[in-house]
């Protein structure tokens, strides 16, 4: 026992040494040639890990833009003005997953969860992005004098323009479109300014009315979640079914505890079950294939005639998802979702952050399955008559549900639209089953490069990149190169909506179903 509480000291000892150690270095100027190696050390890794490389921008181009980027450091830098450098020129890559962090401060196990348990002064409020300027469109905070429509304009009396132009030069989408910066920066607000300055306990919002607050970091709510057991607490068998059955509810709804909302749901407009609008925010967290099985059930039983699919600001998830979704919609009885994801080279998914996240237990078991792992990622990469690797990931033919709907669809996107959205937006839209209205997705009609997506980090600055193994694409296509998903009906909500709760591009659709059901009975 004596051992083990020395072991424990000790590693925790060693915990609190590297904490500081690193923190110290955060401010501290780098040499030229380190940072120089560092440049070259980012775009070898570009060129080996990242298909589609020269997609968007040739190589030459490219080549000039990092020799340039070297020329540009001529004196000692910090980790974070490096930072400023190398990700304007990694965003020229134009692949929205290809991502630049800078180095952060990192805090002990303790003060992490005390920082779980907070909500950040960002996270208190939801902004939008219009004529380029920052407005709150929910205020979740306990300061009511805030109010929806509000610009904020200065965070800790800087210009939040400055913020947002920053992050302009730090993040991209797919190809050229230029509707998913606006959202993305809206709603990633809080990352960009933790970018700049780090994690703060409380900050200084000033909006153009002249009012002016401190936001502070605050607890979360304190009071029990029903779904919740206390420690310690005993179920009679009858609670404990009940409360089985309702966190499988939450589960498949894919409930948030932090934000209170779920993360799919389905409404109808009316007691008729004519119209049905299926919410989606993400297609990450929940039992998915109980909602769409369920839900789907209910369309087919209760005869309903118009689906809304609501994918506005759905930054995407698991394509196993949107493959499961596409399942209930496909035009036929069978399909082929996406095909083979070109990737750069043999070895290629062995760079996946394979322990990335792991606890203790679960480091030990994939510890002892890494071996069928690799084995794995590596036997199903193939080589081409084209030249090109591949890996076969979802790329067979499957069937569609047999509760698959065959009434009218509406997809509603906009610049939000990324990732899986935009892959699933691909497929419906190229196969005519669906009317989108709305604004161009922020994702790539013919594909993005994502998938299994590992950070790297830089030997000198500390700066990380995520980088996308993965081409994931659709058998379909557009002559187009770089856009999006364009909408049938473009229709662009204004402040004023936001501030009459208005939601212009749902009311459009649920007036053309009026409308053709006033067609229908009149023929």
């Amino acid at each position: 026992m004596r051992k083990i509480i020395l072991l424990a000291l000790g590693l925790l000892l060693i915990q609190c040494t590297s904490v500081k150690k690193h923190n110290e270095t955060l401010y501290k100027e780098i040499k030229v040639k380190q940072l120089h190696k560092d440049v070259d050390y980012a775009y070898k890794k570009l060129q080996k890990m990242q298909p589609k490389l020269y997609q968007y921008i040739s190589k030459e181009k490219l080549d000039y833009k990092f020799d340039s980027l070297k020329a540009s450091i001529t004196k000692p830098l910090t980790s974070y003005d490096f930072f400023t450098k190398l990700s304007p020129v990694v965003s020229e890559v134009r692949q929205g997953h290809l991502f630049t962090y800078p180095k952060l401060k990192r805090y002990s196990k303790k003060e992490q969860k005390n920082l779980k348990k907070q909500i950040s002064s960002f996270s208190q409020f939801e902004f939008e992005i219009f004529d380029n300027k920052l407005y709150v469109v929910e205020n979740k905070s306990k300061i009511d004098s805030i109010k929806i429509g509000d610009e904020l304009t200065q965070i800790n009396n800087e210009p939040v323009q400055n913020l947002i132009n920053d992050a302009k030069t730090w993040i991209t989408s797919d190809g050229y479109n230029t509707t998913f910066q606006d959202k993305f920066i809206a709603q990633r607000l809080g990352t960009f300014f933790t970018f700049k300055y780090q994690i703060q306990d409380s900050v200084a919002f000033q909006f153009n009315n002249d009012k002016s607050f401190w936001i502070k970091r605050i607890n979360k709510d304190t009071v029990s979640d029903k779904t919740s057991k206390k420690k310690n607490e005993k179920f009679t068998k009858v609670q404990r079914d009940s409360l089985i059955k309702v966190n499988r509810r939450l589960s498949k709804l894919g409930y948030n505890k932090d934000t209170k909302k779920y993360n799919r749901e389905l409404t109808f407009t009316a007691k008729d079950s004519c119209t049905a609008i299926m919410k989606i925010k993400s297609f990450t967290i929940g039992n998915y294939n109980s909602f769409y099985k369920e839900n789907f059930n209910l369309l087919k039983k209760t005869g309903t005639k118009n689906l809304i699919i609501d994918i506005r600001n759905n930054f995407g998830g698991r394509i196993d998802e949107i493959s499961s979704l596409y399942s209930y919609l496909a035009p036929d009885s069978t399909y082929t979702f996406v095909n083979e994801s070109e990737v750069t080279r043999k070895t290629s998914l062995l760079q996946t952050d394979y322990f990335k996240g792991s606890k203790p237990v679960s480091f030990i078991v994939k510890g002892i399955l890494s071996p069928f792992f690799y084995s794995y990622m590596f036997f199903k990469v193939h080589k081409k008559e084209d030249g090109n690797y591949y890996f076969n990931s979802n790329a067979k033919e499957k069937k569609s549900s047999d509760l698959r709907f065959n009434g009218n669809v509406y997809v509603l996107i906009n610049g939000g639209s990324f990732s899986a959205s935009s892959i699933l937006s691909t497929k419906l839209k190229a196969n005519k089953r669906a009317i989108f209205v709305g604004e161009e997705t922020g994702g790539e009609y013919n594909g993005t490069v994502a998938g299994f997506m590992p950070q790297i980090t830089l030997p000198n600055s500390k700066v990380k990149m995520r980088i996308g193994l993965m081409y994931v694409n659709a058998q379909e296509k557009t002559d187009i190169i770089g856009h999006g998903i364009y909408p049938d009906v473009t229709i662009i909500p204004s402040l004023n909506d936001r501030l009459n709760n208005n939601d212009p591009e749902l009311n459009y659709i649920l007036e053309d179903i009026k409308n053709k059901s006033k067609l229908e009975l009149e023929e």
